[in-house]
């Protein structure tokens, strides 16, 4: 009777679990969802999205039960009631893998103006499956140039336009403008649009975003940049109104020499396309094409990004981006249609925006100017309120310092006008912001206001502008000097992220210089989200590469020059080895790989024997340069050679990455060649340096790049401690060589002269410019002395962020936060502390999640606090007197499964840390 009724039992539960196979139970799904689910480089359901081929990523809850993955599936569908049973673009399957990120789609091909809807569900460390994930979405933007129907459009201002310096045609401003009927209600409506130019677009008088400068700077002979907005809200049954603001930007102004590979003479034009879905179902559109209108007669008389603007509220033109204004008067717009040569494609990366507005904390005013002291150097624009009298013209002036006597110093903005005027048409307050120019500036200067009224600090604010990306980490610790640094080191990163890296956002420059970029390119990505800002740059640096693989010296190639330098075109080669390091995608590599090769091929041109003669910029602005030239006295033959060489091993290790076993044999023989022609041209048997200046930057860069053999290394070494001493512990690196001194130092086991370095107050120092009163990195070590003035060259940027590489050092020694695996898949944390330091800390959102590394020294104990995302695993080296115990919350450490001593040394605890959360306390020698 028992065995029956067992057996009856059996058949019952069996049934049961059949019946629950079929219908909602397929396995029990118990773990939190995954979270912050992102495409490609970072996108979050993005519109208009650049990418038919996109990666996926997610990140591990920080929940019980849940340390690492074991298997993931990702559904993907073309609506979410699809999701996730019936996916019908793609289904993975459960794929066995701890892989989180840059997981490639392989589904059904998608097409421009599609919308995908996707999820994803995880299984833990046990093979426990996860809750599936929050539908997440992204919509195709127009991918090719033949998705659109609309036409170039624009007035011929080359005709009226302003004769600038170097004879620049500087065009006017236009207001162009479309009406149009709709006989039934909308359910969809999405703008596409881009300019020759930049834009601001309104539908019925209403803003279609609050973006700036869009849609930002390509190099426009091979591509520009679209955007796309959802409009639905704006467009009414009836009569509508598009109204479209244009001006010059980058396209046409006078970018320095004056020299573009694209014609700026021609005028500027607007590309427009308003898809609509009506209530019906029909699909209305509506594109710019020669039934547009347009006037120069506008307000905005004049706009350029060097000089500034002059708008004139006599000429305002109250609605004319609704249907009640009459342009009769208005011109009939010329049109040019698409050349198939520049690809139209959306952006990819974040446009421009206000992100964080500044109110004075000073002012003075003196004989009718008043000057605004914001206390911090800053990019962006001006909102000024203002009383003003009908007539009269409000001069605006911007300032990065001001000259020992008060007044204004603008000698470094040298031909930058950096002006902004605002003629009243009635008594009162006025509102105004410039719209199509931007300024970097600490000090406002108001003139031409009414001055029976007395200013207030309330008169100015500053609204920053940079692309549209959040902060990635933050840094502190207890010394002031080097809190300060690091808001310098993010101040300069915002100030120079206008849409492309720029060397210096406030004189007649404002360029891509690759030199700047690819020495700041790490620190950048530990201070901000800044993956797809680098990605879409690199695109461009890709599409500016010559025939013969040079990369041109600024990217937007806005000079045409046909030559590379040393340590600035081989930006092509380490910014996708830095940035995959930190991001882990390999489909970044995959992307600039060709680019990589063709940049050692133009190395391998410009050199004899593999001894460089390329040209170069060399070490840029070294402080007391022997031979008194703005590129130091590192030889140029040296640099070419040393960049020759990592050139060649980096694009090795991206072919071993890539698999491609051919390619890493050839680049790693021809790095060992250049390698031992650059030691035996440039060293000699003592492992000196022969024939060529001694400097700090010749030992850093053989050292660094590892060109000697081993027999030279320690000699080397000497000799860069001699170099040192001789400077009195100080550097005298520029450009290139000074991101490489801590490196080098570090390995050396030379913590401490590394902190001396820093810590350094006098010139040439990181805390001189601090101690004269910076508030963003500065271009030359010495731009600006309270006992000497300004430097009398007139090249001398008070933000431009190369220095601030010292970032990185901060951020993975002070703090201790590093990848010891792509992406920081292992992690390794191993705080350097040492005097005047008592405290640090850095948190760091990782592709896996935030990883943070807290110290404090205290009455002789170490205490440190660490976070180890999910999915990941972390070494961790605590700093001890390893006599005695270490503690792991308050308790003496024990293997567990959590953490595992892996090595006590003498100077330290090794640890093996899974994820989670730890505090461990040491005593220090």
């Amino acid at each position: 009777m028992l065995k029956k009724l067992n057996f009856k039992h059996f058949l019952f539960a069996f049934c049961a679990c059949v019946f629950l196979s079929f219908t909602s139970c397929k396995e029990q799904e118990t773990l939190v969802e995954a979270q912050k689910l992102t495409i490609s480089e970072g996108f979050e359901n993005p519109l208009g999205f650049y990418d038919s081929s996109p990666t996926f990523s997610w990140q591990l809850p920080v929940s019980e039960g849940v340390l690492s993955q074991s298997a993931y599936q990702i559904v993907v569908a073309s609506s979410p009631e699809l999701l996730p049973d019936h996916a019908d673009l793609w289904n993975s399957e459960k794929q066995q893998t701890t892989q989180s990120t840059w997981v490639k789609y392989e589904g059904e091909a998608l097409k421009s103006r599609q919308k995908v809807f996707w999820q994803v569900k995880y299984w833990n460390q046990d093979n426990e499956a996860s809750k599936w994930s929050a539908v997440q979405n992204f919509e195709l933007g127009l991918l090719n140039n033949s998705d659109w129907k609309a036409k170039w459009v624009g007035l011929d201002t080359a005709k009226d336009s302003i004769s600038g310096r170097g004879k620049v045609l500087i065009h006017k401003p236009q207001y162009l403008r479309k009406g149009f009927e709709l006989t039934n209600d909308v359910t969809s409506a999405r703008l596409y649009i881009t300019s020759k130019g930049v834009f601001d677009v309104s539908i019925n008088g209403e803003n279609v975003s609050d973006d700036a400068m869009s849609p930002g700077f390509t190099t426009y002979d091979k591509r520009i940049e679209t955007l796309t907005y959802d409009v639905t809200k704006l467009i009414e049954s009836g009569q509508n109104t598009i109204g479209v603001e244009l001006a010059s930007g980058w396209y046409s102004g006078r970018l320095l020499w004056g020299t573009t590979p694209w014609d700026n003479t021609i005028s500027p034009k607007v590309l427009a396309q308003l898809e609509m879905t009506m209530s019906d179902g029909v699909k209305e559109i509506i594109v710019s094409d020669d039934s547009w209108k347009g006037t120069t007669n506008g307000p905005l008389q004049f706009a350029e990004i060097y000089d500034g603007e002059i708008y004139n509220a006599n000429l305002e033109m109250p609605n004319w981006t609704t249907n009640n204004f009459d342009d009769k008067d208005w011109t009939t717009v010329e049109v040019a249609a698409l050349d198939d040569n520049v690809k139209l494609e959306p952006k990819r990366h974040t446009t421009v925006k206000g992100k964080i507005e500044l109110v004075p904390q000073d002012m003075t005013s003196n004989d009718g100017a008043a000057v605004f002291d914001l206390k911090q150097n800053m990019v962006g624009v001006p909102i000024v309120n203002v009383p003003m009298k009908k007539g009269d013209t409000l001069k605006v002036r911007f300032a990065e310092m001001l000259s020992p006597d008060g007044s204004f110093y603008t000698k470094n903005y040298r031909s930058a006008h950096s002006t902004d005027y605002y003629i009243a048409a009635k008594d009162g307050d006025i509102t105004y912001m410039p719209k199509f120019t931007f300024h970097g500036f600490r000090y406002v200067e108001l003139s031409g206001f009414d001055t029976s009224k007395k200013p207030s600090k309330d008169w100015v604010k500053g609204r920053v502008l940079y692309s549209d990306f959040e902060d990635n980490g933050t840094f502190a610790s207890s010394h002031d000097n080097l809190n300060q640094l690091q808001s310098n080191i993010v101040w300069g990163l915002r100030g120079n992220f206008l849409d492309i890296p720029t060397d210096c956002p406030q004189r007649d420059e404002r360029l891509g210089w690759t030199g700047d970029a690819q020495v700041f390119g790490p620190t950048s990505m530990f201070n901000a989200d800044v993956y797809k800002f680098w990605a879409s740059w690199l695109q461009s640096v890709r599409e500016a590469q010559l025939e013969d693989g040079a990369i041109p010296w600024t990217v937007p190639d806005a000079r045409g020059n046909k030559i590379g330098s040393s340590g600035w075109g081989d930006v092509g080669t380490i910014i996708p080895w830095k940035i995959y390091l930190r991001t882990g995608d390999v489909g970044f590599l995959e992307d600039n790989f060709e680019m990589m090769k063709q940049w050692v091929s133009y190395h391998e041109l410009k050199s004899k024997n593999y001894i460089s003669n390329m040209m170069s910029f060399s070490d840029w602005l070294q402080p007391f340069p022997e031979n008194g030239n703005t590129r130091g006295d590192t030889s140029s033959s040296l640099i070419g050679t040393a960049f020759f060489a990592h050139s060649a091993k980096l694009t090795a290790l991206t072919a071993q990455v890539l698999g491609e076993v051919k390619e890493q044999e050839k680049y790693e023989a021809l790095y060992k060649k250049v390698a031992k022609a650059f030691d035996e041209k440039f060293f000699d048997e003592t492992g000196k340096v022969k024939d060529v200046t001694e400097t700090q930057t010749t030992y850093l860069l053989a050292l660094a790049f590892d060109l000697l053999p081993e027999s030279k290394i320690e000699n080397a070494q000497t000799n860069l401690l001699r170099k040192l001493k001789e400077a009195d512990y100080h550097l005298r690196t520029g450009f290139l060589g000074t991101p490489l001194l801590s490196k080098v130092l570090d390995d050396m086991g030379e913590i401490d002269l590394v902190y001396k370095l820093i810590f350094n107050e006098t010139y040439p120092s990181w805390f001189y410019s601090i101690n004269q009163g910076a508030t963003t990195i500065w271009e030359r070590w010495n731009s600006y002395s309270k006992t000497e003035g300004y430097n009398p060259m007139s090249m001398n940027s008070l933000n431009h962020y190369a220095y601030g590489a010292i970032g990185e050092w901060m951020y993975e020694r002070i703090a201790g936060i590093a990848p010891l695996e792509a992406g920081y898949k292992v992690i390794k944390i191993a705080p350097q502390a040492r005097q005047p330091l008592n405290s640090a800390s850095a948190s760091l959102n990782t592709p896996y999640g935030k990883v943070s590394s807290s110290w404090e020294i205290k009455n002789g104990e170490f205490h440190l606090v660490v976070v180890v995302p999910p999915n990941t695993t972390a070494k961790i080296i605590v700093p001890a007197d390893t006599s005695n115990e270490l503690l792991l919350n308050g308790k003496k450490l024990e293997d567990s499964n959590q953490v595992k001593l892996v090595e006590t040394a003498e100077s330290g605890f090794e640890l093996l840390a899974q994820p989670g959360s730890y505090k461990f306390t040491s005593t220090l020698k």
